[in-house]
C-alpha cells in the first residue's frame, strides 16, 4: 500500500513539473522577473530566503524557483533566522496548491500558474 502511495506521489510531481517547466518558458516569454523569495516561520515572523522565484498564492506560503523547484514557504521558528535568513529546500511539486489547507485559497496548479502570468 505504502508502494502504491509513493508512487502516486511521484506520479502527481512528475506531472506538476510540466506544468511548472511550461510556466516557466511563459514567463520568460512574458518577462515576468523573478523576486527574493521570503518565508514565513511558524510564529509569523517573515525571514528572507536565499532564492528567487514566484509567489503562487496571496498568502505568499508556495512558490516556484526559478529553476523550477516548488518551495513551501513556512519554516520553522528560529531566532537566529531572522539575522540570517533561512536556507530553502525544494520539495516535490503538487498538482494541488495549499491541499488540506484551511484558509480557503487551494485548487488546481494550473489556475494558480496561469494567475501568476495574467499578474493578479
Amino acid at each position: 500500500m505504502a508502494d502504491l502511495a509513493a508512487s502516486a506521489r511521484r506520479g502527481e510531481a512528475q506531472a506538476a513539473q510540466v506544468l511548472i517547466d511550461d510556466f516557466l518558458s511563459r514567463v520568460r516569454e512574458r518577462g515576468l522577473a523573478p523576486e527574493r523569495l521570503m518565508a514565513t516561520q511558524l510564529d509569523g515572523r517573515q525571514v528572507r530566503t536565499d532564492k528567487v522565484g514566484w509567489y503562487l498564492n496571496k498568502k505568499r506560503s508556495v512558490a516556484i524557483g526559478e529553476g523550477g523547484e516548488w518551495y513551501v514557504l513556512v519554516v520553522p521558528s528560529s531566532a537566529l533566522s531572522r539575522f540570517t535568513g533561512v536556507k530553502l529546500a525544494a520539495s516535490p511539486p503538487e498538482m494541488v496548491v495549499g491541499r488540506g489547507g484551511r484558509d480557503g485559497e487551494s485548487g488546481d496548479l494550473e489556475d494558480f500558474l496561469q494567475r501568476v502570468l495574467d499578474g493578479l
